[in-house]
């Protein structure tokens, strides 16, 4: 799927008035590329709040960063669990209307989540780097920062927010910005999960030697995170059989590099969680299964020991 990162902007001058010219694909020509379109702004719109060296001034001081992978690794529940902290979706809409994020973060760390992921986008799903702050603060898990991330600056202002971790979507980022983001995250402590949707993102995230250094969390030799999200981007659909069809067709590969395993989305029973573990997964990122349940706690509980 090709994504845009900005829409067209064609325009005229005449003397010193500037005109803009309409253009048939001034609009997103899908969710996705929406979500990108706006996240720039968002961007934008940040940094004329905070500065990047205030940030920077900001890390200096933090703590060293939690060892996501070595949490994944260690959990005695297999696969190990990324519960995620979600109010909203853009294909479900709000998905808890009583959302406690910090209520919510308890209740996973009591019900044996091995990390958490924590919404930061604001638009589309409701959350906001303020709800990472509040779960850093609450729990002392390994998080990990999920946004649609496009530029160093989010980087940081994940790693001043709280988290250990954080998320890049190939279909979003071209190679150079895959390796490029990769190195910034672990300059700064954390550590990437690079997520692919289909054969050709995979192909794409394995043959990039930067994504695929030891590195992040802390730890110089920390194991790369891979994950694949079982929903199709251009339907929204989700399809388990995602999973088992690249691991089948790059199983060898992956673990060659010695990556780690998450399979993300459709996950909502533990013959799920058999499944896709039998495929290979060393872990699961589950959140709306457990979001929708009224005792987090229970449900995660449940979810793990079937």
């Amino acid at each position: 799927m090709e994504i845009r990162r900005r829409p067209p902007n064609p325009s005229v001058k005449v003397a010193h008035l500037e005109y803009g010219i309409p253009h048939p694909e001034e609009k997103p020509r899908h969710i996705l590329e929406e979500i990108v379109w706006d996240k720039d702004r968002e961007i934008a719109v940040a940094r004329e709040r905070v500065s990047l060296q205030q940030l920077q001034r900001q890390i200096v001081d933090l703590p060293p960063t939690r060892d996501f992978a070595a949490a994944l690794r260690a959990s005695c529940r297999k696969p190990a669990v990324i519960a995620e902290v979600k109010k909203a979706s853009p294909s479900k809409g709000v998905i808890r209307e009583d959302f406690d994020p910090v209520a919510v973060a308890r209740g996973y760390a009591a019900g044996g989540a091995s990390c958490l992921s924590v919404l930061t986008d604001k638009t589309f799903f409701q959350g906001g780097f303020d709800v990472l702050v509040a779960v850093r603060e609450a729990v002392d898990l390994p998080l990990l920062c999920k946004d649609f991330i496009l530029s160093p600056y989010q980087l940081h202002q994940a790693r001043a927010a709280g988290a250990d971790a954080a998320l890049l979507i190939a279909a979003i980022l071209t190679d150079q910005d895959l390796s490029y983001l990769s190195k910034v995250a672990r300059s700064l402590g954390l550590a990437v999960l690079v997520e692919v949707h289909d054969a050709e993102e995979l192909e794409r995230v394995l043959s990039l030697e930067a994504l695929l250094a030891p590195g992040g969390s802390g730890n110089p030799g920390a194991p790369p995170l891979i994950g694949i999200n079982n929903r199709d981007l251009s339907t929204f659909t989700v399809d388990l059989a995602t999973t088992d069809q690249l691991m089948a067709a790059f199983s060898e590969r992956i673990r060659a590099s010695h990556a780690l395993l998450v399979s993300e989305s459709g996950l909502f029973t533990r013959d799920d969680l058999d499944r896709v573990q039998g495929a290979g997964a060393d872990a699961v990122l589950v959140g709306e299964a457990l979001m929708r349940q009224p005792d987090v706690q229970t449900a995660l509980e449940e979810l793990i020991g079937g």
